[in-house]
């Protein structure tokens, strides 16, 4: 069964942020090492803090989830708002001003969502595409994604070699957190 329908998701940074949208979140907080908990269509990402090491708490955390899903019908009662994202870049080149639509904007969301989506998704993360300005792509990740030290080298190595090679206007891809 779907967690949430649509390309819907959830995101709470803490159990007072969940509180009133999403049970499971709230009692994942209740967990002291939970730092943060991302809800999409089929599955749950949980960021932990770095006083424990994954291998000791994800069995528990796997029984827990599995558990609460089956004993509850729903995983997320109500949608929060989606958070204002700040762009993370040290190109002085990227900035906030409002985006205007390019000629390449379908293009780069077709390969993303073609190409890169289902593997990001794999990995309990969620890539979505902001703006296309000056040969600089912006892109926003959320999930795994979000504050993972790998994220660069998925995004350089693999997501903007991708896209530069497909689309010669294409020279950088950066990414902005929520």
């Amino acid at each position: 069964r779907l967690l949430i329908e649509g390309n819907a998701v959830a995101e709470f940074a803490s159990a007072a942020e969940a509180k009133g949208y999403s049970s499971l979140a709230e009692k994942l907080f209740d967990f002291p090492f939970v730092s943060g908990v991302f809800i999409m269509s089929n599955f749950v990402t949980i960021t932990k803090t770095e006083q424990v090491e994954w291998d000791l708490i994800v069995y528990e955390l796997r029984e827990f989830v599995r558990d609460f899903l089956m004993n509850n019908e729903k995983a997320v009662e109500k949608l929060p708002e989606i958070r204002k994202t700040e762009v993370v870049s040290e190109d002085p080149k990227v900035n906030s001003e409002p985006v205007v639509p390019s000629e390449f904007d379908d293009q780069i969301r077709q390969i993303l969502e073609e190409y890169v989506r289902p593997a990001v998704e794999n990995d309990g993360g969620l890539i979505d595409f902001k703006s296309f300005k000056d040969g600089i792509v912006t892109v926003t990740l959320r999930g795994s994604c979000s504050g993972c030290p790998s994220s660069l080298s998925t995004l350089k190595g693999g997501i903007e070699t991708m896209l530069t090679q497909m689309i010669p206007e294409v020279k950088t891809v950066v990414a902005e957190e929520l």
